[in-house]
């Protein structure tokens, strides 16, 4: 495509200050300039995740250098490269996991975080994968060391990241016991191939964990509610088990039980993903496209879709994920 053909403008969704979700207008925004290993992406789909729920509010600014438009997953269709990228990546399709800029009709991707998008993936599809497949490849299976024949404990079981970590664990040999809000949320989780679902409302997960388990616990809890579940999540554990923290949905400090990490070996680790460099999320991409990517070719992973939205409707979409009802991820369209 030459460049004459790619307009100056586009809509993006940039809002000026925080707020609710009416703050998601649409305006016009110049259209991205790709730098020096980037690509200029036309947008097809963009994935809807919490930290841009956070972002919009004032309480996750984006890291330095990232746009100020929202949206950290797209896919789409490769239409100019920067320097020291090969140019025959123009036309192809791709999905990327990106600092901000997503819900816009066109974004700029580092080329080592793009994916290609095979035929077994829609665009939809494709843009509701980079971030949560990061974010569960990294701290579940990296840090968390999650193997074959491992169980582990994933809360929020009908998220976008427990709907990833449940494709997953079912490709990778791993029993997943995943908590949900309602027996309809256990029973979705269920449904999409959770092994075991407990509704934290009105069961004891500590108690339903060791049940399940015969007493001897997990070996890795994925936790993104932080404050009071750590020291909860730290009993779940078998021994010499790892707890990954990725968001503290539940409050930001959590008071545990020093001896017994000592006593049983514990470890506690936690990442965030997006203020990590190009360098290493194109390492993990590199990781994933050998890993796990020839499964999504195969068609043996898809993420599970909730629902999709114009651009236009932004605010709904924001206020779905607000509701906490979805099972799966939330993606906004272009067209």
């Amino acid at each position: 495509m030459s460049p004459g053909t790619i307009p100056t403008t586009m809509r993006a969704i940039d809002p000026e200050a925080p707020g609710g979700p009416e703050v998601l207008r649409i305006v016009e925004r110049p259209v991205p300039i790709p730098g020096e290993g980037e690509v200029l992406i036309k947008v097809a789909a963009a994935g809807i995740n919490r930290p841009e729920l956070l972002q919009r509010q004032g309480a996750y600014p984006p890291p330095p250098g990232a746009p100020s438009i929202l949206g950290l997953e797209v896919a789409g269709t490769v239409v100019a490269t920067g320097d020291g990228v090969e140019r025959d990546l123009v036309g192809q399709p791709v999905c990327a996991l990106i600092a901000g800029g997503g819900y816009a009709d066109y974004a700029v991707a580092p080329h080592g975080q793009c994916l290609p998008v095979p035929h077994a993936l829609t665009m939809v599809e494709a843009a509701a994968m980079p971030e949560t497949l990061f974010t569960v490849w990294t701290n579940m299976f990296e840090r968390g060391f999650a193997a074959e024949g491992d169980t582990v404990l994933v809360h929020g079981g009908t998220s976008g990241i427990g709907a990833m970590a449940i494709g997953l664990c079912n490709l990778f040999g791993v029993t997943i016991i995943v908590t949900a809000g309602s027996d309809d949320k256990c029973a979705a989780a269920k449904a999409i191939g959770a092994d075991h679902a407990i509704n934290y409302k009105t069961q004891d997960f500590v108690a339903e964990v060791k049940a399940i388990t015969g007493g001897k616990g997990v070996a890795v809890v994925l936790d993104m509610v932080g404050g009071d579940y750590v020291a909860r999540n730290l009993q779940c554990l078998a021994d010499d088990g790892r707890h990954v923290s990725i968001a503290v949905q539940g409050g930001p400090m959590a008071t545990i039980p020093v001896f017994e990490i000592m006593r049983r070996r514990l470890t506690l680790t936690g990442s965030t993903l997006r203020p990590r460099s190009v360098e290493f999320k194109t390492a993990v991409a590199d990781e994933l496209a050998q890993t796990v990517w020839p499964l999504v070719a195969e068609g043996k992973l898809k993420p599970v879709i909730d629902r999709t939205y114009q651009l236009a409707e932004a605010p709904d979409a924001h206020r779905r994920m607000e509701a906490g009802d979805h099972v799966g991820k939330i993606v906004l369209v272009m067209e």
